[in-house]
C-alpha cells in the first residue's frame, strides 16, 4: 500500500465519488483516428481533452483537427442539452482545450495570447490546458495575469459555456497560490513507480477532488483498482492512467489509448456533466 501523507479531510473521494477523464492530448487525428473518435462515444466520463497540432494551434486551421473538433463540440452540446437522452450521462460533456505551452514561464505574454486567440477563431475550444506551468511562488503573478486574460478571451467567445475552463499543467504540486488562479491543477504527472508511493500536499485538503487530476503513465493492469484507490484519496477528480511508458522509443506515454481502455472506461462508468 502506498504512503500517503493525507489529513482525514484528504480522504473526500474514498467512498467512490465519481472520478472522470482528462486527456492531456492525443497524438494529431490523421494518426490517432480511434482515440478521438471515442472521445465523442456517449457513455465515456470524459472531463476534458486537450488539442495539441503543434505545441500549440499550429500556422493554420487543419482539416482533421476541425472535424474532431467538431465531433466533439457537438457530443458536448448534445450532452448538456439533452438531445440524446443516453448522452447526459456522459461525464463532463466533454470540453476541448487548446494547448499553451508556457515554458516553465518563459514564453512571452503576447505570444500566448496570440496562440489562445488563434485556438478560440479556428476550433471554437472550451478552455486551456497551461502545459510547463510554472510552480514557484515567483511565478504566480505572470500566470494570473495570463489566466484572467484567458478568462476574458473565453467569456468573449460564444465556443465556451461557463466562461470556460483553465488547467494548469503543473505535473507536480505548486506553490498553493496557483489554486486561486484556475480552475484545475495537475499536480501529479509521471510514472506508476513513483505514483504509487506518492504524498499528496496537505493543502490541497482545502479544496474539491475537482480542483485536481493525476496522469499516471505504466500502470499495469492488474493495479488498476490500486491506482485508482490512490486517486480518490490524494483527492483527485480528474485521471489519466495508461499501460504505455516512455521507454522503447515512445516518447509521449499519453499520446495514445491505454490497451485496457474499456476496462478503465467501464470502471469508472458514465457520470453527470460538470
Amino acid at each position: 500500500m502506498p504512503h500517503l501523507t493525507a489529513p482525514a479531510d484528504a480522504r473526500r473521494t474514498a467512498g467512490g465519488e465519481q472520478l472522470g477523464f482528462g486527456v492531456p492530448g492525443y497524438a494529431h487525428p490523421l494518426l490517432a483516428p480511434a482515440e478521438w473518435a471515442g472521445l465523442a462515444r456517449p457513455g465515456t466520463p470524459l472531463h476534458w481533452a486537450v488539442l495539441n497540432i503543434a505545441e500549440g494551434p499550429g500556422s493554420r486551421p487543419d482539416p482533421h483537427c476541425l472535424e474532431a473538433a467538431g465531433r466533439l463540440h457537438n457530443a458536448r452540446e448534445r450532452a448538456l442539452h439533452g438531445e440524446s437522452p443516453d448522452d447526459t450521462v456522459r461525464a463532463a460533456g466533454g470540453r476541448l482545450l487548446g494547448h499553451l505551452d508556457l515554458a516553465h514561464g518563459e514564453r512571452p505574454f503576447e505570444e500566448l495570447i496570440a496562440d489562445a486567440r488563434s485556438f478560440i477563431d479556428w476550433y471554437r475550444i472550451g478552455g486551456f490546458y497551461l502545459a510547463r506551468c510554472p510552480t514557484e511562488r515567483a511565478g504566480l503573478p505572470a500566470v494570473r495575469r495570463l489566466t484572467g486574460t484567458l478568462h476574458a478571451l473565453l467569456a468573449e467567445s460564444d465556443s465556451a459555456d461557463d466562461g470556460g475552463r483553465l488547467v494548469l499543467g503543473h505535473g507536480t504540486h505548486p506553490y498553493p497560490g496557483y489554486a486561486e488562479a484556475a480552475d484545475q491543477l495537475v499536480t501529479f504527472q509521471g510514472p506508476w513507480t513513483d505514483y504509487r508511493w506518492s504524498q499528496v500536499a496537505e493543502w490541497t485538503a482545502d479544496y474539491p477532488p475537482e480542483r485536481f487530476a493525476h496522469f499516471v503513465h505504466g500502470v499495469p493492469r492488474t493495479h488498476l483498482e490500486e491506482a485508482m484507490r490512490i486517486a480518490r484519496w490524494q483527492g483527485a477528480g480528474t485521471i489519466f492512467f495508461t499501460d504505455r511508458d516512455d521507454r522503447s522509443g515512445q516518447s509521449d506515454p499519453f499520446a495514445t489509448l491505454p490497451r485496457y481502455w474499456d476496462e478503465i472506461v467501464s470502471r469508472i462508468g458514465p457520470g453527470i456533466s460538470e
